[in-house]
Parts: structure tokens; C-alpha cells; sequence
């Protein structure tokens, strides 16, 4: 079968929506399919499109059931879909979403953003991360000196790029916590917030965008991963860090809760500085904290691991009639 998957994000980004896409096509070939990334539809021909983005995607999502009513369409749900755009662009948005055959979402609660005329065509399908290599779980690199806290995403309103950093500000002298953040500056505004907070903050250090092996070995190395984000559709950094056995704190959106599930322990208040501030304390000088902390990431990880996200495809198109 010919498929074809849309996204936003160009050939050479190292965006969510790019890597998703890249492995979902990894996956689809698996299965025995021929399979084509691109940004924008060309008109070609194929059995199967995968859109992701209902949003930016919907041009491209409007001409292909124009075109070809028949052919079979799945649209991917992003956090931007579900928690912005549905109710700033409702018409192009919900136009996807009827227009799909079969949606995709992320996480296990993301159907509760849908109309309820919607939801039967929810699919879960959890994005998945590569363990690390046996070998460098085995190497120790976690410092005495500092209790190392690692944020990974680009730098952007969604994702409240900064609160780490403002909840190490003012900690007590005796705390060895610092914060390295991970990912590209959405603009200049940002990447010049980002350096000020370096000035200013001898805790927080941003690094800029890495490449991807750069994040595994901070995975290694920190004793924690912070998602602050506002809104997130299910994100891949979750999968990334309790695959690695990287203890997580994140921000009570519905987003991180259908990935972590309900009793995580570690949720904090979104945009809270102090709340935040609270749980990081907890996690350097509380060892039984962060041991549940790990001990809850671990048990959420079998839902990441790349054989069910093979799966998850594998069953959805069996379920469409396309396997």
C-alpha cells in the first residue's frame, strides 16, 4: 500500500511533528508499506493519507477528500488541535476531524477535547522511545556535586519554557540543584529571555538546540526531567524519559496525566513557580520521593516501548481493513 503522511515540519527540523512523522513511516514500512513524508500534498496518488496537524494541515486534508472521497484518511490530533485550535480555528479544525476516516491521538484522555460525534474514531497510539543502550545504563554519570534537572523542548509559549528556571531562583544556598535546558529558541525574544535567565541565574544553563544523542546522554546523566508545558498533546519526551528510568515532574495538564495516569506523584499546579520549587526540594533531599517518582515512570513505560507503538499501527489499519 502507498502511504503518505503530511506535516508541518520540514525535512530538516527537529520538531515533534517531524520525528513523529519520521517514526510512524519507520513503522508503516515495517508493516510492508511504501511510504512518503512531505509537507504539502502534490496531488499524487495514494491508498492512505496520514495527516498530522488538523489544523495546519487542513488545506491539505480538504483537497484529498475533495479528490478522493473514497480513499481512506487519518488525521493526527496535536496538543495545538486540542487545546487551542479547535477553539480559536473551530471551522478548518473540525472540518479535519469530520473529514477523517480514523483519528489519532497520544495519550488516553484526549478524546475528552473531541465532540462526542468525534470520538469513535479515536485511536490511541503512544508515542514510543528506544531504551538506552544496556551498556550506558550501566555507567554512573550522575554528579554528587549536583542534583542535575534537565529540560528538553524548544523555547515557546506552549511549553512555559522558563518556570524550572524561575523555581530555581531562589532556593536555599545548600541546594545542588541545577537546571540544563535542552532545545531551540521559537524566536529571537526567547533565546534572548533564555540567555538573560543564564546572567541572571547560576543554576540554569540552556544549551540550545542538540542533536538527539546530546538528549539521551542527558537523560543519563540528570537525576531529573521537568515538562512544564501549558498544553501538549502527548509528549514524546515523556516516553523518552521513562523509558531511560529518568524520573519525571510535570505540570498538571490533561495531556502529561493520560500518559503518567491519574496517581502520579508527581504533578504540580501549571505555571505554579512555587509548587514547583516545593517538588524539586522533595526530589533532592526526599530518596523515597524519587524513588517512587522512578518506580511510577517505570511501570508507565511498557506503554512506550517501540514494539506497541508497531502495534498500535498494526491494529489500527487491521481495523480499517488496510493490513
Amino acid at each position: 500500500m502507498k502511504i503518505i503522511i503530511i506535516t508541518p515540519a520540514k525535512q530538516k527540523s527537529l520538531s515533534g511533528n517531524r520525528a513523529t512523522a519520521q517514526r510512524w513511516a519507520f513503522f508503516l514500512q515495517e508493516l510492508g508499506h511504501q511510504v512518503t513524508i512531505s509537507v504539502q500534498w502534490d496531488e499524487s496518488p495514494c491508498d492512505l493519507m496520514i495527516a498530522l496537524h488538523a489544523w495546519r494541515s487542513a488545506d491539505t486534508i480538504s483537497r484529498f477528500k475533495e479528490k478522493y472521497p473514497q480513499k481512506p484518511l487519518i488525521v493526527a490530533m496535536t496538543g495545538t488541535d486540542l487545546y487551542r485550535f479547535i477553539q480559536s480555528h473551530p471551522e478548518p479544525t473540525l472540518a479535519s476531524v469530520k473529514a477523517a476516516d480514523q483519528l489519532v491521538v497520544l495519550h488516553d484522555k484526549a478524546y475528552l477535547a473531541l465532540p462526542e460525534e468525534a470520538r469513535h474514531k479515536v485511536h490511541v497510539i503512544y508515542q514510543s522511545a528506544i531504551p538506552l543502550p544496556f551498556t550506558m545504563k550501566q555507567k554512573n554519570k550522575r554528579s554528587q556535586r549536583s542534583f542535575d534537572i534537565c529540560v528538553v523542548g524548544h523555547l515557546r509559549e506552549e511549553k512555559d519554557s522558563l518556570r524550572a528556571a524561575y523555581a530555581v531562583r531562589e532556593l536555599p544556598e545548600s541546594s545542588r540543584i541545577r537546571v540544563r535546558h535542552y532545545g531551540k529558541a521559537h524566536n529571537e525574544e526567547w533565546a534572548e529571555k533564555a540567555r538573560e535567565e543564564m546572567r541572571i541565574n547560576p543554576r540554569y544553563h540552556w544549551f540550545g538546540e542538540v542533536k538527539h544523542w546530546q538528549i539521551r546522554q542527558a537523560y543519563m546523566r540528570c537525576h531529573l526531567m521537568v515538562l512544564s508545558s501549558i498544553m501538549e498533546g502527548g509528549a514524546n519526551v515523556i516516553s523518552e524519559a521513562t523509558v531511560a528510568g529518568l524520573p519525571v515532574i510535570a505540570s498538571d495538564i490533561i495531556g502529561s496525566i493520560g500518559l503518567l495516569g491519574d496517581d502520579f506523584a508527581g504533578y504540580y499546579p501549571v505555571q505554579d513557580t512555587n509548587a514547583l520549587r516545593e517538588l524539586l526540594l522533595k526530589a533532592e533531599n526526599d530518596t523515597d520521593f524519587i524513588r517512587l517518582l522512578r518506580q511510577q515512570g517505570d511501570q508507565r513505560a511498557k506503554l512506550f516501548l517501540p514494539e506497541m507503538e508497531g502495534q498500535q499501527w498494526r491494529e489500527l489499519l487491521t481495523f480499517m481493513g488496510l493490513q
